[in-house]
């Protein structure tokens, strides 16, 4: 299973990666989540915690880094991983940015309705304050 949201806005890439990438204030955009911290700088291979508002503190892991432009970031969970993929890139009318949101694994359709439902209904009002915070 696999859904994902693009927005444009006028803000620089730089601006919308600096908010993605400010893992303790993901919670001040993201709705659904109550905490993130990182373990040490945004790299490759850097660990994390996620703390939903409904629900466990989830480790996480950045798995993919294309520093500027893109990032993936894996949660596992029983037989199954949950990445979120987000990049951006920019044209002349503006910036557009990506929240991209994948279930992997033999439980993955499983998490897919468990999950995946709560998520694609938030994604677009999630991305929206993102928009409203790099263009304040």
């Amino acid at each position: 299973m696999k859904f994902s949201h693009t927005l444009k806005t006028s803000a620089s890439p730089e601006k919308i990666w600096a908010i993605w990438t400010d893992v303790e204030h993901w919670s001040a955009w993201d709705t659904e989540l109550s905490d993130a911290r990182l373990e040490g700088a945004f790299v490759l291979g850097s660990v994390g915690k996620l703390t939903p508002k409904a629900g466990r503190v989830s480790p996480f892991i950045i798995s993919q880094l294309n520093a500027g432009n893109s990032y993936t970031f894996t949660l596992k969970l029983p037989l199954c991983k949950l990445n979120v993929y987000r990049h951006l890139y920019s044209q002349s009318d503006g910036t557009y940015f990506t929240h991209e949101v994948s279930f992997q694994g033999l439980l993955a359709f499983l998490f897919g309705l468990l999950l995946g439902r709560r998520f694609r209904i938030v994604l677009p009002s999630v991305m929206e304050n993102i928009k409203r915070i790099a263009e304040a």
